[in-house]
């Protein structure tokens, strides 16, 4: 032990003389120094490594290293599969992963992660080729079995091989489901009591769901892209999108379930798949309920207020479930988690990628290994030390800070204006500065003229053309932005209602243009209201019926919404620009919503109190 201490103080000497390589060389170091005997010195050394991550609290680094590894404690796992039947009788499909050695599963306890998946758990694809969320990687959910855990997965009721059909998208039935299978669960031979539970999408929408059901055994959850407030996330500003609103899989996908163990026939597959004909359609769903106390004609209840994580954020405060979520700054979802993490005091880490994709130069898998170490086994690995949030800044490297991304940024103000940028294909081009402008009005038509929505499919793309537009000068030095962007506009149609879309577009030298933040509002969503949960400062519109108003026709109404978060640096050179539009690609039903004529929109800028946007800037880490 008296080496282990010598490489630790090497690591403290390393870390005190260069930040961007702190803890650089852990995994080198670890491997010459323990091996799966020497369990414990590891153990020692990750709570050393810990302690002096405190000296880089609050600080940016160039790379988030991986943390110190030994070799897999298990090479081997044996796979079982069973219906495990929940409480209203219904029985659903449930596939395990245990450790094993020399073919035999491992019969010591260990500690349970599971995951609640509406895509299948095992099933083969056209090509026939075996996919199995339980090994899959990009879940984070391949490194749990070698590291020591069992590993559950379940398909929903009315998906994959569960029997039963669907009432609601993630309803309180789906969240009970949970419930039960993490207590069935727990009470296995082969399992500690102790259960975590991870997802991103779907997947971490089970995830939250069922830890807003309190389930004794459920410990620690590691939640991806998923909402605090359902109805703020999918009709966002009162308008749907993408999320949430795509065809229902044909019963054929579900029928390339693999048949679970003892359905040699496939007979009770075919008896399952064929109660999934009853599941109601999601995207009806959504789209039948336009305002938050909207009655269900599917559910027959105010189906917004049942699905709403916000309404049971007690009971996760209340059963000490740890909570660590995450996203990544071009996925939409990730403005719902922050504002989950803050709510809940929960860890948040954000990459620079899309949709559940897991960060680059990041040890996510040794991440959620380590989640689960401390809440399910109770390894003091220092995970709980370590700043709270570890985030991307695109354009400068990761930063990890004990406040949310956003928490210290100063808003400053730009103003919507005249002239000319000579950079947008927009009909007006105007210019977007920091001083107010003389007074003018902007017009526009809709235009409905977009590509089909899966051309977008999770992100914008830049708009320019559909619209208006106004862009800065090029900067004359970089600006660091990280948080929610929010626009101020003061509007006028020719119609009573009309959506409105606004983009923050990063246009480089070449003229290049790519958007960072975008967000949506109804016109006759426009009213602000107090919020039921902690918004950070942020707009909130209550999508009440009784709060939804018609505008008179040209009539000049305040709209102020909220974008997506970013957390980037502009290069010096580089423009921003603001787009609105009244139309976005990814609307999945602007075939059936679209007005005829197209409404004309008008933008109100100049004066004090004209068309704005406040920017979060942030020239320093807090």
């Amino acid at each position: 032990m008296h080496h282990v201490g010598n490489f630790v103080s090497q690591i403290v000497d390393n870390q005190k003389r260069c930040v961007p390589n702190q803890l650089a060389k852990r995994s080198t170091i670890a491997d010459k120094i323990v091996n799966n005997r020497k369990v414990g010195a590891m153990r020692m050394i990750l709570s050393a490594l810990s302690g002096t991550a405190a000296l880089a609290s609050s600080a940016l680094i160039a790379q988030v290293p991986e943390i110190a590894k030994t070799a897999p404690a298990y090479t081997e796992h044996v796979r079982s599969s069973i219906y495990v039947t929940v409480r209203d009788g219904t029985r659903l499909a449930v596939n395990i992963y245990r450790p094993a050695v020399d073919g035999k599963a491992v019969e010591t306890p260990l500690p349970v992660v599971f995951a609640f998946t509406p895509y299948r758990a095992r099933f083969r694809d056209a090509k026939g080729d075996l996919n199995e969320t339980g090994l899959d990687e990009r879940r984070g959910l391949k490194g749990l079995v070698p590291a020591g855990y069992v590993v559950a997965v379940a398909d929903i009721r009315g998906k994959g091989a569960s029997f039963g059909h669907r009432r609601g998208f993630q309803d309180r039935t789906e969240a009970q489901d949970g419930y039960d299978l993490i207590e069935w669960l727990a009470k296995r031979p082969y399992a500690t009591g102790k259960v975590g539970m991870l997802g991103c999408s779907y997947l971490g929408g089970t995830t939250f769901q069922t830890a807003t059901t309190a389930p004794p055994s459920l410990k620690a959850v590691f939640v991806g892209a998923s909402e605090l407030d359902k109805y703020g996330f999918v009709r966002r500003g009162g308008i749907t999108a993408q999320f949430n609103t795509r065809p229902d899989e044909p019963l054929s996908d579900d029928l390339m379930s693999v048949p679970l163990d003892g359905d040699t026939d496939g007979a009770l597959l075919r008896e399952a798949v064929a109660q999934h004909a009853a599941n109601t359609p999601m995207a009806g769903l959504w789209y039948g309920m336009p305002y938050r106390d909207s009655q269900s004609a599917f559910t027959q209840n105010k189906f917004w207020d049942e699905v709403a994580v916000w309404r049971y954020l007690d009971a996760i405060r209340k059963a000490k479930i740890a909570t660590y979520f995450w996203s990544n700054w071009q996925d939409e979802p990730t403005s719902q988690v922050i504002l989950a993490a803050g709510n809940l005091n929960g860890k948040f880490l954000a990459g620079p990628g899309g949709h559940c994709n897991p960060p680059p130069d990041f040890d996510f898998q040794g991440e959620i290994v380590r989640w689960f170490d401390y809440h399910l086994k109770g390894i003091d690995n220092g995970i709980m030390r370590e700043p709270r949030a570890t985030y991307h800044v695109m354009g400068e490297g990761w930063a990890r800070t004990n406040t949310l991304p956003g928490a210290s940024a100063k808003r400053v103000k730009w103003y919507l204006g005249g002239g000319t940028s000579g950079t947008a294909r927009s009909a007006n081009d105007g210019m977007l500065a920091q001083r107010s402008q003389p007074r003018q009005t902007d017009r526009f038509t809709v235009d409905y003229q977009l590509p089909p929505a899966d051309y977008f499919a999770f992100w914008a793309q830049p708009m320019d053309d559909k619209g208006l537009s106004y862009t800065t000068a090029p900067l004359p030095k970089p600006l660091r932005l990280v948080g929610y962007p929010v626009v101020k506009l003061k509007v006028s149609a020719d119609k009573p209602d009309a959506n409105v879309f606004a983009y923050l577009d990063q246009v480089g030298p070449d003229g290049k243009a790519e958007v960072i933040s975008f967000g949506r509002l109804a016109l006759s969503h426009r009213k602000l209201g107090k919020a039921p949960f902690d918004t950070m400062g942020l707009p909130y519109h209550s999508g009440l019926s009784r709060d939804v108003r018609l505008l008179a026709i040209g009539k000049v109404a305040q709209m102020d919404f909220d974008l997506t978060p970013i957390s980037r640096v502009i290069p010096a050179g580089s423009r921003l620009r603001v787009v609105v539009t009244g139309a976005d690609p990814r609307q999945r039903n602007l075939a059936e919503i679209k007005q005829v004529p197209a409404p004309n929109i008008s933008l109100h800028l100049g004066g004090a109190k004209g068309s704005l946007i406040e920017l979060p800037v942030e020239e320093k880490l807090p």
